[in-house]
């Protein structure tokens, strides 16, 4: 049975572009930066894939023509990863040729782990290529991280960094929540340290609080950093970091295929379940 989108429009924008674009403009109004994802995973036919490179190109183009201030997020296994990894750079290529371009910026999503190396690979080609106009996500309560994050670091990455979002055996990842915290400072503080504009992406208060303090610690300026949330959570949080001249983006998702979406931020972590839960019918 197919859940009805009323269980999900707290935390997804609509299920086209033109039910989110009234919430992205509302954001934007006050202060808040935006990273649109068209939600999907996982496609498999070349038809499939050429259509989503499309729609991904016709959203950079709307997003400039509404004048709205956001970026987009892009997941490769809807560019047809699963199928080709050649044939996933060439598409990632064409849109990124949009986005230089029209001086828009593109995120590429973090998949699961079967998806980690790949997505770096690529993430790395994109870098050189197109610089300042595509960045990539990376999930601190991987084992691998301590290696990739000074990797990207030395090259000057645009890095978003999140605790994790995917379910992973313990041989891949951390399942402990104050050793997945303290993996996401260490983390934060290298990015903040050696990259241009690090993303921190938390709704976790200890790991907020510590971010701050360590940048005014460091004597390190509110303008060189960006924190970033899901659409749905702490708004009022984001608009009062907007207020103390923090820089703050909110990840907007929208489309059709919302159920893995959602899904995920109801089982991603224990804490989190209340939350959601508690908040679903809220106007």
């Amino acid at each position: 049975m197919k859940l009805p989108f009323i269980f999900a429009k707290r935390f997804v924008a609509g299920e086209d572009f033109g039910q989110a674009v009234p919430k992205v403009s509302a954001l934007n109004e006050k202060g808040i930066k935006v990273t649109l994802d068209l939600l999907g995973e996982n496609v498999t036919d070349r038809k499939t894939a050429d259509h989503t490179v499309d729609e991904y190109i016709e959203l950079l183009h709307r997003i400039k023509d509404a004048g709205l201030d956001s970026s987009i997020s892009i997941k490769l296994t809807m560019m047809g990863l699963d199928i080709d990894t050649n044939y996933c750079r060439d598409n990632l290529f064409r849109l990124l040729d949009v986005a230089k371009e029209q001086d828009q910026f593109i995120r590429i999503d973090m998949e699961g782990t079967d998806y980690t190396d790949v997505t770096i690979s690529l993430f790395k080609d994109a870098f050189k290529a197109y610089g300042k106009h595509v960045g990539t996500v990376i999930q601190a309560y991987l084992h691998r991280t301590k290696a990739d994050i000074p990797d990207l670091a030395e090259i000057g990455a645009d890095i978003r960094l999140c605790k994790g979002a995917y379910k992973e055996p313990e041989r891949l990842a951390l399942q402990n929540m104050p050793a997945i915290r303290e993996a996401y400072k260490e983390y934060a503080a290298t990015l903040i340290n050696k990259t241009p504009f690090p993303r921190i992406a938390t709704h976790d208060d200890e790991l907020i609080n510590w971010v701050k303090d360590f940048a005014e610690s460091n004597k390190i300026g509110k303008s060189r950093f960006e924190f970033q949330m899901l659409y749905g959570l702490r708004q009022e949080t984001c608009e009062a970091m907007v207020q103390d001249s923090y820089n703050v983006r909110v990840y907007v998702p929208y489309g059709t295929m919302w159920f893995p979406y959602f899904s995920r931020r109801l089982a991603e972590r224990k804490e989190n379940i209340w939350f959601v839960l508690s908040t679903m019918f809220k106007n």
